[in-house]
Formats: structure tokens, C-alpha cells, sequence
């Protein structure tokens, strides 16, 4: 039977695993030219590349997400009643109070991010602030520390600095195809590496999004179900949902990395609505969480 533990290991498991994931196919790809170019500090480089991206997406994947996004930190003064809100539901969660940042931007949105409870962030929107009534905000700050306790963010925030180092590699042998260099030009091996790179190239993004989806959404459900049972009132987080759905302009710095971080796309409902964007969209549709909540 799954429980609130059960899914906590799970998210550990998954963290794990995406790590070792991307520890192989970044070693395998320094074998692949080491071994096409005759030079083996390539493997070596492979090697220590993998070791320090997984150690930094770890430990600073929170700033890195956090400086993506523009975040800036804030104090009680200056959010008073944001604070209150978010101190008195991680005391009612039984959670170390996150540390507090805001977004500017008219857009609402709010996304939790950091390496476990001690070391936790969660970061709101101007627009989510000044469109929202006091329970709204109540709703939609309790599903961000409800990814906190089920330690959903951890999975979440990993992938973040992964996705976006899996997109810069595939940039990099991109450039390598068109310009070529060091001793395969020399071993006639153009044809090759110059397939290689177009494949890694065409691969790449498909594989990044195959890791999107690989965060469940059901995530998305167990945190709204998560925050309804803390606050003890699904409405607030029922209605903020349907505010922030109806919102159809995107954030300003959306990004496909951190997309996945937000309580709702940061593209804008309009295209997460459209066509077969669903079936690739990171979020469930809000009418369907709304109708998850109210039932």
C-alpha cells in the first residue's frame, strides 16, 4: 500500500538513479571519442565531468535554479503576510521553515526547490502575491512544502541541472560534426563522428524530455491532495489553481529545465492546453487537479 514513506523512497530512488544514469551515458561518450580520436585523457575528462556535475547538482542545483529563474531573496518586513503564511504551515507540516524568495514577475507561479528539509527554498511570483486571496496563497505555498515533506523536490531539482547539461553536450558534438578536429580527420573517419554528433544531436532533447516525464505527474496530484489535508480547506488551493490557469501569458524567463519546478507551466496555459502538448506537458491539466480537489 503506498504511503507518504513509500513515496519519499521513491524519490530518493529516482534521484539516485537519474545520477547513475547520467554518470554512464557521459563515461560512454568519453570512451566513444576517446577511443574514435586515440586520446584517453578524454575518457579521463568524461570521467570527472560526470563526478562534478553529479556533486553539483546536488549540492547547488537550489541556486542554480533559483538564479535561472531570477529569484531574489526576501525578508518578513518585506512580505509580511507571506511569511506568516509559510511560517505557520511548516509548523503545522512539521518542517524547518523554508528559506523565502520572490520572482518579478507579473505571472502567477511559485515552485520549491533544494537538496532535503534543512536546506529547502520556495519561491513565489509578484503576479501569484497580488492576484491571490489570503487562503489561496495558503493553498499554494502548503503544495509547495507538501514537494518538500515528500521530498519530490529532490528529484525535481536534480534533474534541473542534468536536463541542461544533457542539451549543452548536445550542443557541443553538434559543433564537433560541422567543424570537426583533432586525429579523426586524419583516420578518414568525417562519415562517422560526423553521424554520431547529428544522432546525439537529434537524441539529445528527446531524451531530456523522456526525463520530464520520467518526474511523474502524479507528483502534482499527491502534493494538491498533500496541501488540501494540511490546510484542511482544497478550496483555497482548488481556486487558486483555477486563477493561475486562467492566466494565459507565460513567464518571462520560462525555460524547459526549470519548467517542471512550478505548480503550473510557466509557458502559459495557453500552449499547455494546445493540441498534443498535453501528452508532453510536465503538469496535469489544471481542470483536472481542480476536479481532483473539489472531489
Amino acid at each position: 500500500m503506498a504511503s507518504l514513506y513509500s513515496q519519499q523512497s521513491k524519490n530518493v530512488y529516482k534521484t539516485w538513479m537519474l545520477m547513475i544514469t547520467f554518470a554512464l551515458v557521459v563515461i560512454g561518450i568519453g570512451w566513444f571519442f576517446s577511443y574514435y580520436y586515440d586520446a584517453q585523457y578524454l575518457l579521463f575528462i568524461a570521467v570527472a565531468f560526470a563526478l562534478f556535475m553529479n556533486v553539483g547538482s546536488f549540492w547547488f542545483s537550489d541556486k542554480i535554479a533559483l538564479s535561472m529563474n531570477g529569484a531574489k531573496k526576501v525578508t518578513r518586513e518585506e512580505y509580511f503576510d507571506l511569511w506568516n503564511i509559510t511560517e505557520n504551515l511548516s509548523i503545522a507540516a512539521g518542517l524547518p521553515m523554508p528559506r523565502l524568495y520572490i520572482i518579478e514577475d507579473s505571472a502567477p507561479n511559485a515552485f520549491a526547490t533544494g537538496r532535503d528539509e534543512k536546506h529547502a527554498v520556495v519561491a513565489v511570483t509578484t503576479g501569484l502575491v497580488s492576484m491571490l486571496e489570503k487562503n489561496e496563497l495558503e493553498g499554494v505555498i502548503a503544495h509547495e512544502l507538501s514537494h518538500i515533506k515528500n521530498k519530490d523536490m529532490l528529484v525535481m531539482t536534480v534533474t534541473v541541472v542534468l536536463l541542461g547539461f544533457i542539451t549543452i553536450l548536445a550542443d557541443m558534438f553538434m559543433r564537433m560534426t560541422f567543424y570537426g578536429g583533432m586525429k579523426g580527420n586524419d583516420r578518414g573517419g568525417n562519415g562517422a563522428i560526423a553521424i554520431a554528433g547529428i544522432v546525439f544531436a537529434i537524441l539529445a532533447p528527446i531524451a531530456a524530455q523522456l526525463i520530464h516525464l520520467a518526474v511523474s505527474r502524479k507528483r502534482e496530484f499527491l502534493a494538491d491532495a498533500s496541501a488540501g489535508l494540511m490546510t484542511r480547506y482544497p478550496e483555497g488551493l482548488a481556486s487558486a489553481l483555477e486563477k493561475i490557469g486562467g492566466h494565459k501569458a507565460p513567464m518571462k524567463r520560462a525555460n524547459n529545465a526549470t519548467a517542471h519546478l512550478f505548480i503550473s507551466n510557466p509557458f502559459g496555459s495557453a500552449k499547455a492546453g494546445k493540441h498534443m502538448a498535453k501528452l508532453f506537458s510536465t503538469h496535469p491539466p489544471i481542470e483536472e487537479r481542480v476536479k481532483a480537489l473539489r472531489g
